[in-house]
């Protein structure tokens, strides 16, 4: 589960959404590389956080940046009706990288002759590096707040009265941006310690000539599912690539809605000193952005090379549970 040495609650639970307001991009942030402490990092929060952007009761965040107007135009990205799924299976046996299955147990099943139905049971912790998820915005505590400036006590025993997955049951549908950014540096996938910086994906926009834009959702392949394909599963939790603490200035300056990628978001160690996961911390709690963490990014790349393109109509659907920290989801791309 997550360890945060600037406090985060992690609570075992999912849920859904409500409607997004219109709201215009934040003015482009200047993409420095000076987030290299905890005190710098609290004052870009203070000095670029989202909290009130959208009045004081706000419980979307970047949300609100998918308006109608962009669903519509993410719709017409639709032009064979293929859809790919972005989501991994979920795993039933522990492993280094899987330290709470999925508890699957059958309740009716066609072995008992008198059997009319089959039935199961699901029990999921699905927070972590195991399983793919969507991270709501109560899910990340930073000096006894939330997103929004929400006190932290707001989530109890009982769950999230404020911010949880349950704001955005009606779906997070949008334009999707997928940067393969191992394949983008010639290898099958990156190795573990790898950081992804700010710098990382101007290039890659520069080569493709795609340009990430407000309401977007951006979706990064380190190739995490590929490595273990081929050497083992190992602890994501303590040794793993993923995007530096620049790539939130980047983020934050195009007003990305949703970010995904194939691992848990930081890359760990994350360098630095007494935060060990920046990013998770300033998308979530201080800009208000929903995360979702270890995709399965295979299939779409699979699918985007064999298209030549990288953006396409992104739909994702949480669980509706009142209360709830976050969701098990399977995000899907239709080309």
């Amino acid at each position: 589960m997550f360890q945060k040495s600037i406090q985060v609650l992690v609570l075992l639970a999912s849920v859904g959404w409500t409607g997004a307001a219109v709201a215009t991009p934040p003015p482009s942030t200047p993409v420095a590389r000076g987030l290299s402490s905890p005190e710098s990092i609290q004052a870009w929060k203070k000095q670029h956080g989202n909290w009130g952007r959208w009045g004081p009761e706000d419980q979307l965040g970047t949300a609100n940046l998918i308006t109608p107007a962009r669903r519509k135009e993410a719709a017409k990205l639709v032009r064979e009706g293929v859809s790919v799924s972005l989501a991994h299976t979920l795993e039933t046996r522990q492993a280094a990288d899987v330290p709470s299955p999925l508890e699957h147990q059958m309740l009716i099943h066609g072995e008992a002759p008198e059997s009319t139905y089959s039935a199961d049971r699901l029990a999921l912790g699905f927070h972590g590096w195991s399983h793919t998820h969507l991270d709501a915005l109560c899910h990340v505590f930073d000096g006894g707040r939330t997103y929004n400036g929400y006190a932290q006590s707001k989530v109890d025993a009982k769950g999230c009265s404020v911010l949880s997955v349950n704001e955005v049951r009606d779906g997070l549908t949008t334009r999707g941006v997928f940067i393969d950014m191992a394949a983008f540096k010639g290898v099958p996938y990156l190795e573990p310690g790898t950081p992804i910086h700010a710098a990382d994906l101007e290039a890659w926009e520069r080569k493709t000539k795609v340009k990430v834009t407000s309401g977007d959702a951006v979706i990064v392949r380190t190739g995490r599912w590929a490595r273990r394909a081929a050497v083992g599963a190992w602890d994501v939790s303590s040794h793993s690539p993923g995007l530096h603490v620049s790539s939130v200035e980047w983020l934050a300056a195009r007003g990305v809605a949703v970010v995904a990628t194939d691992v848990g978001l930081d890359v760990l160690p994350s360098g630095v000193e007494g935060v060990a996961m920046p990013v998770h911390l300033l998308l979530i709690n201080t800009l208000g952005v929903h995360v979702i963490d270890n995709a399965d990014l295979e299939a779409l790349a699979k699918a985007s090379t064999a298209r030549g393109r990288y953006d396409f109509l992104l739909s994702i659907a949480p669980l509706a549970i009142e209360g709830g920290t976050g969701s098990p989801v399977n995000p899907i791309a239709t080309f």
